[in-house]
C-alpha cells in the first residue's frame, strides 16, 4: 500500500467510515477503517497513514484521546490528522488543533467538504469551481 496516499477512517459509525470511504477512493486513498481510538492506535503502529480522517466522539477511546496518544508516539507532523465530528463549539476546535489537528470538518460532510479540505493540506489537486 502507497503510504502516500494511505488514509485510516476512525469513525463508530459504519455508515460516516462508508461515505468517507467512497469520496477518499474517488481521490486515490487506499482506505482502511476503524471503530474507535483503540483501533485507529493498532492500525497506525501497523501501518502510519499519510491521513487520519477522525471521529471525536467513540467508544473505549474518544478522538480526542487518540488524537493526543498519536501526537505523543508518532510526532507532530504524522500523520496528518482531520477531526470530523458534530461537535461544533469553537473552544472544542480550538482545543483539537492546539492538540495537534491540522483540520478539523463538521458532520455531516459531503464530496465538496471534504475534497476543499483535502486541498488545503496537499493532499488532492485543488477543486474546479
Amino acid at each position: 500500500m502507497d503510504a502516500a496516499l494511505d488514509c485510516l477512517v476512525v469513525d463508530d459509525s459504519r455508515v460516516v467510515r462508508k461515505a468517507a470511504r467512497r469520496i477518499l477512493e474517488r481521490h486515490g486513498f487506499a482506505v482502511r477503517e476503524a471503530g474507535d481510538g483503540e483501533q485507529a492506535l493498532t492500525a497506525c503502529r501497523e501501518a502510519l497513514p499519510k491521513l487520519v480522517l477522525l471521529d471525536w466522539n467513540m467508544p473505549v477511546m474518544d478522538g480526542f484521546t487518540f488524537l493526543k496518544a498519536a501526537r505523543a508516539e508518532f510526532g507532530a507532523d504524522e500523520p496528518l490528522i482531520m477531526l470530523c465530528t458534530t461537535e461544533s463549539e469553537f473552544e472544542r476546535i480550538v482545543m483539537a488543533l492546539e492538540a495537534g489537528a491540522q483540520e478539523y470538518i463538521m458532520k455531516p460532510f459531503d464530496d465538496a467538504i471534504l475534497t476543499g479540505k483535502l486541498a488545503q493540506l496537499g493532499l488532492v489537486e485543488e477543486p474546479d469551481v
